[in-house]
């Protein structure tokens, strides 16, 4: 379903991704993992073009395209099969919690106002903010306003949901409220690449764990054989730092 191949991004010289590979087949949920500044937030940004790629081939669904050269049409269809979830929540201030749900919808996709507004408080209940609909984000906690974000990503229904470390914001008595709402959404076998740093919860809901270090994929496994038995003495080294 989601195909990767050769995908690499320098930023001022400086290279970040090195011609990476990965494949991800439907409902399977994937935890990238590593040092910060290796490259895992790129990877997620350059699959949704928001960072655009130097090289590569990506594939979502029945969407293809090569960064050498793309056209603005296609990376649109692409955005289309995709939805981020990111970690400063990106809601838009002058909007309340359902008008953020609403927009992809009516700009995106098309879809009648009356509709996208019936989906988006459909989501918010889903997400427990049903009370919230017509509240702004400065008006809500982090944890809420990155739930309406998941909420937003839910609501379009994308073939792949791309989380970029989507607690490393929130003040400590947040986070388990979004990585409740994320075991729920996996729950749905919901095809997901997600950057994060809670190492507990990747062990739970990952069907495989990506370690990546310099830009490249040093080590994946099943959650059980990265964390317990890794084999590439830099994995080793990042999970004994985590444990001192």
């Amino acid at each position: 379903m989601i195909s990767i191949r050769g995908l690499s991004k320098s930023f001022n010289g400086t290279t970040v991704l090195d011609g990476i590979d990965l494949d991800i087949a439907p409902g399977e949920r994937v935890v990238i993992i590593g040092p910060s500044g290796t490259g895992k937030s790129t990877l997620l940004r350059c699959l949704n073009f928001l960072d655009q790629p130097d090289a590569g081939r990506i594939t979502i669904g029945d969407v293809t395209l090569d960064a050498a050269g793309v056209k603005r049409a296609e990376i649109l269809a692409l955005r289309r099969r995709s939805a981020f979830v990111f970690q400063n929540y990106a809601l838009f201030a002058n909007m309340t919690a359902q008008e953020n749900i609403m927009e992809a919808l009516i700009t995106v996709q098309g879809r009648p106002k009356a509709e996208a507004a019936a989906r988006a408080l459909e989501v918010l209940t889903e997400t427990g903010l049903a009370d919230k609909a017509g509240s702004y984000p400065a008006s809500l906690s982090g944890g809420q306003q990155q739930r309406v974000g998941i909420g937003r990503a839910m609501a379009i229904g994308a073939e792949l949901m791309l989380f970029d470390e989507p607690t490393s914001a929130l003040d400590p008595e947040w986070v388990g409220e979004v990585l409740d709402l994320m075991r729920r959404v996996a729950a749905r076998e919901q095809t997901m690449l997600i950057v994060t740093h809670e190492m507990q919860f990747a062990r739970e809901i990952a069907d495989r764990v990506i370690f990546m270090h310099g830009g490249k994929i040093v080590e994946e496994g099943a959650p059980d054989q990265i964390f317990g038995a890794p084999q590439d003495p830099r994995l080793q080294r990042f999970m004994s730092r985590l444990s001192a």
